[in-house]
């Protein structure tokens, strides 16, 4: 009986001890192909991606990234570089189809006191862009950038460092581009990435400290916001930063550990995450912007393509990773 005394012990004091939370399960997929790196060598260049889909011929739809030292990139699917615009130093980058053109904008950094939204235009045969001009954003310096269409309008949410978003109304109508600020919302902290999802008219906004938020999206709405994931050091690391939409999920970068975190838009449920990792290409580090777009892109992406900034290409400059998106379902089960 004395023999047993330690042993039982032992067990007694294992099953007092409070169990450590496992850890979710990060699922591995490595990257298709990759772009050229950007040409600003040594330094935190490349940053946010933004995907034109050539529904006629999917294979030579193009992505248009941002080098921020510098100015905008346009791709092929291939990585090559099909053009290049000195836009100085923008950030984030969206595009959306408006009046029988491709409009493309991104936040403008130039004047860190006043942002502005560089607005270009894409010539999708010639996959050259060019410059319309610059309209007004708001006091504060420039960060994050998404297009939104409602009522036959362009609008577009300016999300400046210090975690202000102004909601802009743009213009097309005479020689050159105007906007409006038809309203501000507001979160606590710096942030940077933002999304809005077309089908529920919801705003998604990332704190880079704090997590995610999401807000109404139309303008007369009101600016309360609804918390949709917090950083935890789990599924979601400090910094987040882009963020995607793509068949009815939310896709996050979890910047502090290289991963993506997955949410379902529907009811803002966490389902996955999962990391870009070395194959034939390399894996992806710290990625600041991604994007992606469901849908037929080619054989090597036959039913998305997402593409992420990668932090760490060495030993050459920054560059952007492309992945299938059906690869990031398989691997989540979704």
């Amino acid at each position: 009986m004395t023999r047993l005394l330690p042993a039982l012990l032992i067990a007694a004091l294992a099953a007092c001890t409070p169990s450590r939370p496992v850890p979710p399960q990060t699922m591995i997929v490595t990257a298709r192909g990759e772009t050229v790196p950007v040409s600003t060598g040594n330094a935190d260049a490349a940053d946010d991606p933004a995907i034109w889909r050539n529904a006629a011929d999917p294979a030579a739809s193009l992505i248009v990234g941002t080098d921020k030292k510098a100015g905008l990139y346009v791709y092929g699917l291939d990585g090559a570089v099909r053009d290049f615009l000195d836009a100085g130093r923008v950030n984030n980058v969206d595009l959306a189809e408006f009046g029988g053109r491709i409009i493309v904008a991104a936040s403008d950094r130039n004047d860190e006191a006043n942002a502005r939204v560089a607005l270009f235009s894409l010539d999708t045969a010639t996959a050259k862009l060019t410059a319309l001009g610059t309209v007004a954003a708001g006091q504060g310096e420039a960060y994050g950038f998404c297009f939104h269409q409602q009522d036959g309008a362009l609008h577009g949410f300016i999300v400046l460092k210090d975690g202000t978003i102004n909601q802009l109304a743009f213009d097309f109508a005479g020689a050159v581009p105007a906007a409006r600020i038809v309203r501000t919302l507001k979160v606590g902290t710096q942030a940077e990435g933002c999304i809005v999802d077309p089908a529920r008219q919801r705003l998604y906004v990332a704190e880079e400290d704090v997590g995610i938020w999401r807000f109404d999206a139309l303008a007369a709405s009101p600016v309360t916001s609804t918390a949709v994931a917090r950083i935890d050091g789990k599924r979601l690391v400090a910094d987040v930063e882009g963020m995607a939409i793509a068949d009815g999920y939310l896709i996050a970068s979890s910047q502090g550990d290289s991963a993506y975190a997955v949410y379902r838009l529907s009811d803002d449920r966490y389902i996955g995450r999962f990391r870009i990792g070395a194959g034939r290409f390399g894996a992806t580090q710290e990625t600041d912007g991604i994007e992606v777009i469901a849908g037929d892109f080619g054989p090597d992406y036959p039913a998305g393509l997402m593409v992420a900034q990668d932090g760490d290409n060495a030993p050459l400059a920054q560059n952007f990773k492309l992945v299938s998106w059906a690869d990031v379902k398989a691997a989540l089960g979704i």
